[in-house]
């Protein structure tokens, strides 16, 4: 017994000596660590990721969509907010919430820089066999989509 006595003693010595020095060692601690980890990945990361409810992701999608063109016009809020009440059985307050709290998220500068590259890249003119080309490329990808999932449900 005293043999363990003797460095368990020395142990807990030095940890108290090393903690009256200012030297924290509880950074060493794993669940601490991911804690603190996890909390600055949230804190950090941008807002517009963490949303979970689809009818703010679709808000989300129509703002961005009108801010594509630029600045959002009267006429667009107003079709924004039409839509919202209509497809979302929203009230006049609940639509206009939710379209603030969309532009609200689309509002952070890095999202701004991504509008800018959208708007050159879809600023030209696309020519009727590009745009048709577009949208076939387009729906070969959602039909094949669709049927590799049909085949997982008949396969499992």
């Amino acid at each position: 017994m005293h043999i363990i006595l003797g460095p368990l003693g020395s142990i807990v010595t030095i940890l108290y000596m090393l903690d009256r020095l200012g030297i924290d060692l509880g950074g060493l601690n794993p669940f601490y660590w991911q804690r603190r980890r996890s909390w600055a990945k949230k804190y950090q990361g941008d807002p517009i990721y963490s949303v979970e409810d689809p009818m703010h992701v679709a808000a989300i999608l129509i703002v961005g969509a009108a801010k594509l063109d630029g600045e959002i016009s009267s006429e667009q809020k107003r079709v924004a907010l039409e839509q919202f009440e209509s497809s979302f059985s929203l009230d006049s307050p609940a639509a206009s919430e939710l379209f603030g709290s969309a532009a609200h998220l689309l509002g952070a500068p890095q999202i701004i820089d991504a509008q800018d590259d959208d708007r050159s890249r879809f600023g030209r003119r696309r020519s009727d066999c590009e745009a048709k080309r577009v949208c076939s490329k387009h729906s070969i990808a959602v039909r094949s989509a669709r049927t590799r999932r049909r085949d997982v449900v008949v396969n499992a």
